[in-house]
């Protein structure tokens, strides 16, 4: 997610996206962010057998949660290499990585209290906040080692599946244990509702960033034309207003639905009496 920059103030006097932003970057995260609440709104029926579906192995949903983790880390990637261009600060840079730390740690302990069995230990915040220290780390790579390690990245998962019945199993086992397991080489997946690890997840955020910095390194491409393009309604401006403030939205959002449809579920019988 990108750092946050000062708002300004367009002569048309609407409130409009700072303007060392990608607006159409914006809207696209708002699109992840509405497409996950509505993923997360099925999840949360199903947990409260209102609607039973299978979310750990129905196709419908699996490749739902793939889809959108990796429309998130792709945003992620192109936003880094917007701050990236712009030269943006450590100092910058360690305050927002601060916070998704720290929501990251929040989440761990809010789901402990909901699933104990199955709580959040390595999630979507856990990763993006290790794949950013990652990225910053290697931004200084040329645009075809950043895409050899990206591929390598997206690879190491099913190459490990393939070589893993001939290592020792003592080895196996030991990346199968929760400490390891967030690097990605396993052979099950966690008991745990979010899990998502460096392999091969950081291959898509290096995508993301390597491609945003190639198409901004030249004179009139077309990727940061397009995504500066100013939102021209109230639809695109609501979702780019979603995309900047997308933190505290995943933060509240399952608060909200969880805790609308509990309080549904318990005055459901009593309207019905």
């Amino acid at each position: 997610m990108p750092t946050q920059f000062h708002p300004v103030t367009y002569a048309d006097s609407e409130p409009r996206a700072p303007r060392d932003r990608w607006d159409r970057l914006d809207v696209l995260r708002g699109l992840a962010m509405v497409w996950m609440t509505a993923f997360h709104f099925c999840f949360d029926l199903s947990y409260l057998q209102l609607w039973r579906q299978d979310f750990y192995h129905n196709p419908v949903w699996t490749w739902q949660r793939t889809a959108i983790v990796s429309l998130f880390l792709l945003c992620a990637g192109l936003a880094q290499a917007a701050a990236h261009s712009k030269q943006t600060s450590a100092a910058r840079f360690c305050k927002r990585w601060a916070q998704v730390a720290g929501c990251a740690l929040l989440v761990s302990a809010g789901s402990y209290l909901v699933f104990p069995n199955s709580y959040i230990y390595f999630g979507v915040l856990h990763g993006m906040a290790v794949m950013l220290l990652l990225l910053r780390l290697m931004q200084g790579c040329n645009d075809r080692v950043l895409f050899s390690i990206a591929v390598l990245c997206l690879l190491a998962p099913g190459l490990y599946q393939y070589v893993a019945s001939g290592l020792p199993a003592s080895l196996v086992e030991l990346l199968n244990t929760k400490p390891f397991s967030p690097l990605g080489l396993v052979t099950r997946k966690p008991a745990t509702e979010d899990f998502v690890p460096l392999l091969p997840w950081l291959g898509v955020m290096l995508l993301g960033f390597q491609v945003g910095r190639q198409q901004i390194a030249k004179s009139g491409a077309w990727l940061p034309a397009y995504l500066a393009q100013p939102a021209q309604n109230a639809l695109s401006r609501g979702l780019a207003w979603l995309g900047r403030h997308s933190l505290p939205y995943y933060m509240l959002h399952q608060l909200v639905l969880m805790g609308s449809l509990m309080l549904l579920v318990l005055l459901l019988p009593t309207a019905l009496d």
